[in-house]
């Protein structure tokens, strides 16, 4: 059941990566907040149904990606690669195909892009630390180098065009933790539709990155600048605790997925 209830509707929204696993989530719980979804994937999107709006194109492909985002309200941005991956797909969707994103939005006048960046942008920030947007950027690994390069050219459209953008730097959202970093990381789906919708409502946002994560006890992040976007996270990984803890290995504290906030994304690679 959707977590949200807004007064704001918009006539047309796009939600890019519609076919993976966050992207399936969301198509239901964004369409009440829109008079038509358009949905963007390079898999199966299925059947549309009524008042959704089924496209089939890479986001590398410039001209495909000028044309979906003709009409367009706002964007919820969450295509292109989200593992650790050789460079090439990463380059193609990650780097190339949101420049087309920001691009196309400059084209078609959309003033806002919610964009699906992620907590590796910062996962070479130990576990015993607390970090902020305003700290430095420390990719694990090329995928996070992607979302760091998403970020900047985000940062970009709205100092030069005026596009507004809320980076996510969602953390883990899944039904439930599956670890215990996940413990710290975990953002619930009825907290990501609040943070989405919030994201896109709120009256002003300029450019603002906001780490995505539940209520959780365990915390890594702070949000503290962001609260002019309104995202109050409800849920939490504690009631998964005894769980997760239960089935959790010794920790060797000589592995840097055990010290490190990107957990095994910085050992990841490399591919060659």
């Amino acid at each position: 059941m959707p977590a949200t209830t807004c007064s704001i509707r918009f006539p047309r929204l796009l939600l890019t990566g519609a076919a993976g696993g966050l992207g399936r989530e969301l198509r239901a719980r964004l369409k009440p907040h829109c008079d038509a979804l358009r949905l963007s994937d390079i898999a199966d999107l299925g059947v549309a149904a009524p008042g959704e709006e089924l496209v089939v194109s890479p986001l590398e492909d410039r001209a495909a990606v000028f044309k979906m985002l003709e009409g367009v309200s706002a964007v919820v941005h969450l295509g292109g690669v989200s593992v650790e991956t050789p460079w090439d797909p990463i380059l193609r969707a990650n780097i190339d195909g949101t420049y087309n994103l920001y691009e196309g939005a400059r084209r078609a006048g959309v003033k806002r892009v919610i964009f699906a960046s992620s907590n590796h942008v910062t996962g070479f920030y130990r576990q015993d630390e607390v970090v902020s947007p305003e700290d430095p950027m420390r990719p694990d690994g090329l995928y996070g180098v992607s979302k760091a390069f998403g970020e900047s050219l985000a940062r970009f459209y709205f100092d030069r065009y005026g596009i507004e953008t809320v980076a996510l730097r969602i953390g883990s959202s899944f039904p439930a933790p599956k670890d215990r970093r996940m413990l710290a990381t975990f953002l619930s789906y009825d907290d990501l539709e609040r943070l989405v919708v919030a994201a896109l409502t709120a009256p002003v946002v300029g450019y603002t990155v906001i780490y995505g994560a539940s209520d959780n006890r365990t915390k890594w992040w702070d949000n503290t600048k962001a609260g002019h976007i309104g995202w109050v996270p409800q849920d939490s990984s504690e009631p998964f605790r005894a769980e997760v803890e239960s089935k959790q290995t010794p920790l060797d504290y000589s592995d840097p997925a055990v010290l490190y906030q990107g957990g095994p994304f910085v050992r990841t690679g490399p591919f060659e």
